[in-house]
C-alpha cells in the first residue's frame, strides 16, 4: 500500500488532503493497537519463571493467574462486541484500550499472586475488545472480495505483538526488573491518543475519497438494526452457521493459549532453557504466526482460482489447511532436539493463525455489519472457554504428567474442528467467485 495524497476542494476557502487507499491505513492503525495489546499481555508469560519465584507462586497458582485473564476475556468478548456495535468502533475500542493500558501499569505494584490475578481479570475484561473490534474494522472498511486478505493482515497484529514482546520485555526487565516490564502499558496510552486523533468511520472520515467510499460500499449490505445485548445473543444463538464457526474456535484456542502463556515455562521445565535462551527463540512461533496470518487470505485466492471454489468454500479450505499443519504440535513431542521442537511449534503457530484469521473472515462473510462485532465476540468467548479450561488442566497436570500429552491433544483438536466447519459452513453448490 502506498500513501498518495491529492487535494480535494471542500469549499472556496478550505481544502482537505485525501489519502489514497485509506482503508489500508485505517487497518494499519488498528493493527498497531492490537500489537501494543499483545506486547502488554505477554509480559506475564515471558516473566512466568521469575514471577513464580518473586511472588512465591506454585505452578497451580500461576495457572489461576492465567485463568483469571482468560475467564474475563471469555465473559467480556460478547459484551465488548455489543458495545462496539452500538457506540461504534472508535469510542468502543478507545475506552477498552485506555482501561487495559492503565491496568497493565498497575501490575508493577502486585505483591501476591491473588493481587496479580485480580489485575489480570480487569486486563482480560478490557482486552477482550480486540477480537470483536477486528471483525468490525474489516466489515466497516472493506468490500466482501477483499475481506479474507484484510482478515489475514489484521491477524498479524495478534501475533506480531507476541513476537516483539520477548526482546522488548527482556530489555525492560534487565533495566528495571520485572516491574519495569509492566510499565510498557504506557505504550497503550500513546496509542489511545493516536486512535482518538486519527480514526474516523468510513461515513465521516474527511480524508476518504468518494471513489474509495463507493468501492468500500459496493456490496450494498444491509446494516441491520441495533439490538439490546440479550436480544442480540438470542438472535445469533439461533443461527446454525454461528456454531460452524464457534466450535472450531473452541477447539483451536488452547493452542494459542499455550503459545502465549505456557511455552516459556515449557521451554524452561522440559527443555532446560534459561530466560536469555527463551527470549532468543520464543518469538519464532509468533513470527511463523505472522506469516500464517498474511498467507491465509492469499491462500483463499489460490483455492478460488485453481479449484473454482466459492469465496466461502475457499475460506473453509484455507482453514482446513491450517488444521492439517497443527499436527506438528503432536510430532514435536517425538523429537529431542530443542531447536527442532521450536521449529515444529512454529509450524503450529503458522497453522493456528491461518485458522484464526479465516474464522474471523467467515464472521464478516456470513453476518451483517451490525452484528459482526457481537458475533466475533461470541466466537471469541467460545474459544476462550476452551483456553480457560485447558490452562487449568495444564496447571494441575503439568508437574505430574508433563506437557507432552497436552501437545498431542492440541495437534488433533483442529482436525475435529475442521469437520464441523465443513459440515455447517461449507457451501454445497459450487459457484465461481471473483478472487
Amino acid at each position: 500500500m502506498s500513501l498518495e495524497s491529492t487535494t480535494k476542494p471542500i469549499s472556496a476557502s478550505r481544502t482537505v488532503r485525501v489519502i489514497k487507499n485509506l482503508r489500508w491505513w485505517m487497518l494499519g492503525m488498528f493493527l498497531l493497537g492490537v500489537t501494543v495489546n499483545y506486547i502488554t499481555r505477554n509480559s506475564l508469560g515471558i516473566l512466568a519463571p521469575e514471577l513464580k519465584t518473586s511472588l512465591n507462586m506454585t505452578t497451580e497458582q500461576y495457572s489461576w493467574v492465567v485463568a483469571a485473564f482468560q475467564l474475563a476475556y471469555t465473559l467480556f468478548q460478547p459484551i465488548c462486541g455489543w458495545l462496539i456495535d452500538v457506540i461504534g468502533l472508535k469510542m468502543g475500542f478507545l475506552i477498552c484500550a485506555l482501561i487495559w493500558s492503565v491496568t497493565c501499569l498497575l501490575h508493577a505494584g502486585a505483591g501476591s499472586w491473588l493481587h496479580l490475578a485480580l489485575l489480570r481479570f480487569v486486563m482480560g475484561a478490557s482486552e477482550a475488545a480486540a477480537t470483536p473490534a477486528n471483525a468490525k474494522a474489516i466489515g466497516d472498511w472493506f468490500p466482501k472480495k477483499e475481506r479474507p486478505v484484510a482478515a489475514g493482515w489484521a491477524g498479524v497484529g495478534f501475533s506480531i505483538g507476541a513476537m516483539l514482546a520477548p526482546p522488548i520485555i527482556y530489555v525492560a526487565h534487565v533495566t528495571f526488573g520485572w516491574q519495569g516490564a509492566f510499565l510498557l502499558g504506557g505504550l497503550g496510552l500513546l496509542w489511545v491518543g493516536l486512535w482518538w486523533w486519527g480514526y474516523h468511520s468510513p461515513e465521516s472520515h474527511p480524508r476518504l475519497s468518494d471513489d474509495e467510499r463507493a468501492f468500500i460500499n459496493q456490496d450494498n449490505e444491509a446494516i441491520g438494526e441495533k439490538l439490546t445485548f440479550f436480544t442480540a445473543l438470542k438472535v445469533i444463538g439461533k443461527e446454525k452457521k454461528f456454531y460452524g464457526i464457534a466450535i472450531p474456535a473452541f477447539l483451536a484456542e488452547p493452542a494459542w493459549a499455550v503459545l502465549s502463556f505456557w511455552v516459556p515455562l515449557y521451554l524452561a521445565n522440559e527443555r532446560g532453557m534459561d530466560l536469555k535462551q527463551i527470549v532468543m527463540f520464543a518469538w519464532l512461533p509468533f513470527l511463523a504466526a505472522d506469516l500464517g496470518s498474511v498467507a491465509s487470505g492469499y491462500l483463499t485466492r489460490i483455492y478460488v482460482r485453481w479449484f473454482g471454489m466459492t469465496r466461502v468454500n475457499s475460506i473453509v479450505a484455507s482453514s482446513v489447511t491450517g488444521a492439517l499443519l497443527m499436527v506438528s504440535l503432536a510430532l514435536m513431542t517425538l523429537v529431542k532436539d530443542p531447536w527442532l521442537a521450536i521449529a515444529l511449534i512454529s509450524v503450529g503457530g503458522f497453522g493456528h493463525q491461518v485458522i484464526s484469521c479465516m474464522l474471523s473472515a467467515l464472521v464478516v462473510e456470513r453476518f451483517d455489519r451490525r452484528q459482526m462485532a457481537t458475533v466475533n465476540g461470541m466466537r471469541g468467548s467460545c474459544a476462550w472457554i476452551a483456553s480457560f479450561i485447558f490452562s487449568l488442566i495444564i496447571g494441575i497436570t503439568a508437574d505430574t504428567i508433563g506437557f507432552n500429552p497436552l501437545f498431542v491433544a492440541m495437534g488433533f483438536f483442529d482436525l475435529i474442528g475442521a469437520v464441523f466447519l465443513v459440515m455447517l459452513i461449507a457451501e454445497r453448490r459450487q459457484r465461481p467467485a471473483n478472487p
